[in-house]
């Protein structure tokens, strides 16, 4: 039998011996007056005279550490990722609530009243008036949690994780905090805040594998979302010039440190705005927000250091490309140049593939992997772009742009495509894709092209990925570490 297994059994006697003595080991009536923080925050600074006027507060809380010297103990208790000292003595809380203290275990939760007092080592600790169980635990909290050994029942057990580490609490509330200070900062420029269907009849607005549902009552399938795009695009011709969603996007495609089958995506669209435009907001965006809640601009991601300080250098993807393979910039949309490059650096996936996707190809194998500070990759193939403007200057390219920070892409956006019929030869170019085995490929939405029949004013808009921005400003390299629940092959039972 293992440790774990003989302390489980152990803790179901003790629960099966309250039970038989009218105890209730899971009651609902209690309601702290403080939490641990505000024990800390409103006595903490108190000297002895005025901890000795202090009142008593009534705290719940997890322990997470037993100390006992027989007639006495120290217990610590954890209440919203705050620590708490509680000293017990029989003489003060009495023979039945020390009987309680008796039977704890790590993980119970208890409440807890008494008076603030520092001990000898200064600690601010509660001496403990009453006790009482409110949760018996009947599992055992880890001993050693940390390591590689443990990352994926990290993950699987994260309620365990949130408990005993307490990194894993910090990056969850700068997630919180994160998307708190986005919604403010968008707020404030005047976007409204929509939901638009995360079911829907076609999947559109990006590049992906989508995951296929049927609903019975309407005998059809449909689509979870990979991007909210095509959506947020129809309210700005209905007239809500400002517009972000913060969604749940679907794709169906592998798992990677960077990739979740489900993640969470930043979307904005604003009316008689460019991109160049959205290079200026997103700059002071993610800058407010790395400030806001991280309190610095360097932050450190692996072995980087990152400055997010402005301006950002904007670079086109050609030019960037140009730098790592001493080719002239002019020339890599010349199919007798791009496909030999693009064979020499890893070959080609697709026979069909034009000489725009081969740029994107090369671009992400030689220079994706260097961009580490914070950059704007411009001027993007339109093949790569079936919803964006085309460059006045240049239609083979659009007037696109991705933000690349620690050789991650973090943000998409672009000048909106708003030419009904240059927006439907493109689907159809997208249906020509599909139909060579570009399983990725966008299907017709005739119901948008409709929609840009009624007039979609001069527009850009945008795309972040919340995950992989939490995990830059979180200093984490693994999108799981930024996901409460990542998805992850089903468990080994033996």
């Amino acid at each position: 039998m293992s440790e774990d297994h003989e302390q489980i059994v152990v803790r179901r006697r003790k629960l099966a011996a309250l039970r038989a003595s009218g105890a209730n080991p899971f009651p609902n009536d209690f309601r702290p007056d403080h939490s641990a923080s505000e024990v800390h925050a409103r006595f903490g600074e108190l000297d002895e005279a005025g901890l000795t006027a202090a009142p008593e507060v009534a705290i719940g809380g997890r322990v997470v550490a037993i100390r006992d010297f027989g007639k006495a103990a120290f217990l610590h208790l954890l209440d919203r990722g705050a620590r708490l000292q509680v000293h017990i003595r029989r003489d003060a809380v009495g023979e039945d609530a020390f009987a309680v203290y008796k039977g704890l275990d790590l993980g119970d939760v208890v409440a807890v009243g008494g008076k603030p007092f520092r001990t000898r080592t200064n600690e601010l600790t509660l001496a403990a008036s009453t006790l009482r169980l409110l949760t018996k635990s009947l599992r055992p909290l880890p001993e050693k949690w940390h390591g590689l050994t443990d990352v994926e029942a990290r993950y699987r057990q994260r309620y365990v994780d949130l408990i005993v580490n307490p990194d894993a609490r910090r990056i969850f509330e700068l997630r919180s905090n994160t998307i708190a200070a986005i919604r403010r900062f968008l707020g404030a420029r005047g976007y409204l805040e929509v939901e638009t269907p995360v079911m829907q009849p076609i999947a559109g607005g990006a590049a992906a594998r989508p995951f296929v549902t049927h609903h019975n009552a309407l005998d059809m399938d449909l689509y979870l979302r990979i991007a909210p795009e095509l959506y947020l695009k129809r309210l700005v011709v209905g007239g809500f010039d400002r517009v972000f969603e913060i969604a749940r996007v679907f794709r169906n495609e592998g798992l990677s440190t960077r990739h979740n089958p489900e993640f969470t995506m930043l979307e904005f669209y604003q009316a008689y705005a460019t991109w160049e435009d959205l290079t200026t907001l997103t700059e002071e965006m993610l800058v407010a927000v790395a400030k806001e809640v991280t309190g610095g601009l360097t932050l450190t991601y692996g072995d980087d250091s990152i400055d997010l300080t402005p301006p950002w250098p904007r670079r086109t993807m050609a030019d960037l490309v140009a730098a790592k393979t001493g080719i002239a910039a002019d020339t890599l949309l010349d199919p007798a140049v791009i496909r030999p490059l693009a064979e020499r650096t890893g070959g080609i996936e697709r026979a069909s593939m034009t000489p725009g996707e081969l740029l994107g190809l090369v671009f992400e194998r030689v220079a994706e992997p260097d961009l580490v500070q914070p950059t704007f990759v411009t001027q993007f193939p339109v093949e790569l772009s079936p919803l964006a403007r085309r460059n006045d200057a240049d239609p083979r390219f659009v007037d696109r742009f991705e933000l690349y920070v620690a050789r991650n892409e973090i943000a998409n956006a672009f000048s909106e495509l708003n030419d009904p019929e240059d927006q439907r030869t493109r689907f159809e170019a997208q249906l020509a894709a599909k139909a060579a085995g570009d399983e990725e490929a966008n299907d017709m939405d005739e119901d948008y092209v409709r929609a840009l029949e009624h007039g979609l004013p001069p527009t850009a808009g945008e795309g972040i990925g919340l995950d992989r921005l939490i995990m830059l400003l979180a200093g984490v390299t693994s999108i799981r570490e930024v996901i409460l629940f990542p998805h992850l092959r089903p468990e080994a039972r033996g």
